[in-house]
């Protein structure tokens, strides 16, 4: 029972690693609105010939990295609520692995998951629950 408790505790993290990373998508709507303000502004420019737009660059950069942050949180969101469960032991230690690219906070957390999911009760939990 000691065990489920930090399994509880992993999962209230992980949703809370979550939501900031959803938190941390707002950054990249700035940078696709930066990315808007530059295309009309160097579109208003007339007086230079540009080979290419910067802003393009920016919105493109902007998306894909909401697109990541968006996808990383539900996915640690969904982890979170695969930990309560007790569920998905292959999806939750792969999401340690990944949380453990994400950051001191992901590392810290990623490691402490890794070393709990290594545990053979914690294994065998797993197993009844299959």
């Amino acid at each position: 029972m000691h065990s489920n408790n930090k399994l509880n505790t992993f999962s209230v993290l992980f949703l809370i690693k979550g939501i900031l990373t959803l938190c941390f998508a707002i950054f990249f709507i700035f940078y696709v609105g930066l990315g808007f303000f530059v295309t009309s502004a160097v579109e208003l420019d007339q007086s230079k010939d540009m080979p290419f737009n910067p802003g393009i660059i920016i919105i493109i950069l902007g998306v894909i990295g909401l697109i990541i942050t968006v996808t990383l949180g539900i996915l640690k969101i969904l982890a979170s609520s695969y930990l309560k469960s007790i569920k998905n032991y292959n999806f939750i230690f792969a999401m340690a692995v990944v949380s453990c690219l994400t950051g001191i906070l992901g590392i810290l957390l990623g490691i402490f998951t890794l070393i709990e999911l290594s545990k053979p009760e914690i294994k065998q939990m797993f197993d009844n629950n299959n």
